[in-house]
């Protein structure tokens, strides 16, 4: 059974937006290519960035490595009982921190643009992504050796979508779910009143 959560949007977007999601059902035997693998971090590499600082970073984790294992064991529990299927965990994190020792207070923002390319090319090439942001920071930064001005950001569960995979009855429920957005109108911030008009 396939499972297609396409947006229901106010005008037609890109089929790659549009039916891009989260899911947690994922193949456990599937194996990222490395042109697969190359190309995801490709579309995070030229993504925009403030004054082309690229403050991005990944470390890759494929299904199989302990270094995998360990980032698994990073995340919080209702992570853990799915994202062991992922083909790769990938730890994003941010250079907040320039070699010259200014402080970077878009690299947060930039990396966020970074891993929305990175998503937009996983649909393209096939594959799903979910974003996970329950996972200790403290202890994967130590696992990496990652310096302080290196944060962790987010871990990416990447893989191929399983529509049949095994799931807690909760986690399963949200599979099938139909996805929502606020409406749009409630995005846009009101605008002072135009004193020439």
């Amino acid at each position: 059974m396939t499972v297609r959560k396409t947006a229901v949007t106010a005008v037609p977007l890109h089929p790659l937006l549009a039916e891009r999601w989260s899911p947690r059902g994922l193949d456990a035997t599937h194996e990222l290519t490395q042109d697969q693998l190359t190309a995801v971090l490709e579309a995070a590499r030229w993504s925009p960035s403030a004054s082309n600082t690229q403050p991005w970073r990944f470390a890759v984790a494929r299904r199989g490595t302990r270094t995998f294992d360990d980032v698994r064991d990073a995340l919080a529990r209702g992570n853990q009982l799915w994202a062991h299927a992922a083909s790769a965990l990938v730890v994003v994190a941010a250079e907040t921190t320039g070699p010259d020792g200014a402080p970077r207070p878009w690299a947060v923002y930039d990396t966020g643009q970074a891993v929305a390319h990175l998503s937009v090319q996983a649909q393209h090439e096939g594959l799903v992504l979910h974003q996970l942001g329950g996972f200790d920071r403290d202890r994967v930064a130590a696992l990496l050796g990652l310096p302080d001005q290196v944060q962790p950001l987010v871990v990416l569960a990447l893989g191929r979508h399983a529509a049949g995979a095994e799931l807690p009855e909760a986690l399963a429920a949200r599979e099938v779910a139909p996805r929502e957005r606020l409406p749009l109108d409630a995005l846009l911030l009101p605008l002072p009143e135009d004193p020439a008009a």
